[in-house]
């Protein structure tokens, strides 16, 4: 019996390393997978993009920034289509016959080359820095972006180093700003439309208002309170993140309504209102 019990034993023995070595192989390939992200999955559904951009405004004695949501098809090349969205705008106040020769991501850091045709703007030195701005928290909106820096066909130097005269490349790369964004006084960025809420629910944005008080109600289908709350932002009395989370007792199914605003100064109403419909989990 002893002796027949060693080959068994020996047999399992092999049997197990096999195992042990598909295993290990298993893993490495699924490692080495992450290389092949750029590779189509045509049983993942591919939605369109919801886009912040940012535009010049000018009034008869400011200049400031707006800020709008483009929708675009899906792609990969994101920061592209966001340019491309800041060039053919009919605000667009970058010079017409610009180009986009090539966006270089490395490290949190966004190298746009131009052609050469984006120096002849005439904008004056606010329009000028707002102008700059506009490109870098549009870019900078992208999740692997941090920051920016410009080239003019592959150059910093010389002409391209002025840039459009008072502001220049001199102080690159360039980093978001928002406090001069005036329009929306009030914008969302969690939760997105239609996504499914847990408790407590997680609001957070940025709000240019009175005092930096914000306020968030949740509302059933049928327009009930379930539940409200309020901060204050980060940069009051200028633009500021907020961030608050919201307890409820969610129905049992069906949609609510997440309102964001602020009461006016002047007579208490509810102002700048910021509708998102939401799912109870």
């Amino acid at each position: 019996m002893h002796t027949r019990g060693k080959p068994y034993l020996v047999l399992l023995l092999i049997v197990f390393l096999l195992i042990l070595s598909m295993g290990c192989s298993s893993s490495y390939q699924d490692t080495n997978n992450e290389g092949k992200n750029d590779i189509p999955n045509k049983n993942i559904e591919e939605h369109d993009i919801n886009l912040p951009v940012y535009f010049v405004e000018f009034s008869s004695n400011d200049a400031y920034l707006i800020r709008e949501i483009h929708t675009i098809p899906h792609t990969k090349q994101v920061a592209n289509a966001a340019m491309q969205v800041l060039i053919k705008d009919k605000k667009s106040i970058l010079p017409p016959g610009t180009k986009i020769l090539g966006i270089n991501i490395n490290n949190g850091l966004a190298t746009v080359d131009f052609s050469e045709e984006v120096l002849n703007a005439n904008l004056g030195s606010s329009g000028e820095a707002l102008g700059i701005q506009s490109i870098v928290n549009t870019l900078t909106g992208l999740p692997n972006i941090e920051k920016v820096s410009f080239q003019v066909n592959g150059r910093t130097d010389g002409r391209a180093q002025d840039w459009w005269g008072h502001v220049g490349l001199y102080n690159q790369p360039f980093t978001k700003d928002y406090s001069k964004v005036y329009k929306p006084a009030i914008w969302v960025t969690h939760p997105s439309p239609h996504q499914v809420v847990g408790v407590p629910l997680l609001v957070k944005g940025s709000a240019l208002v009175y005092e930096g008080t914000v306020n968030a109600r949740l509302l059933d289908s049928n327009g009930k309170i379930l539940a409200e709350t309020y901060t204050t932002t980060s940069g009051a009395p200028v633009r500021g993140d907020f961030a608050m989370s919201i307890k409820f007792d969610p129905p049992s199914s069906g949609e609510g309504v997440l309102e964001v605003f602020d009461y006016s100064p002047k007579d208490g109403s509810p102002q700048d209102i910021v509708s998102i419909p939401v799912q109870w989990p």
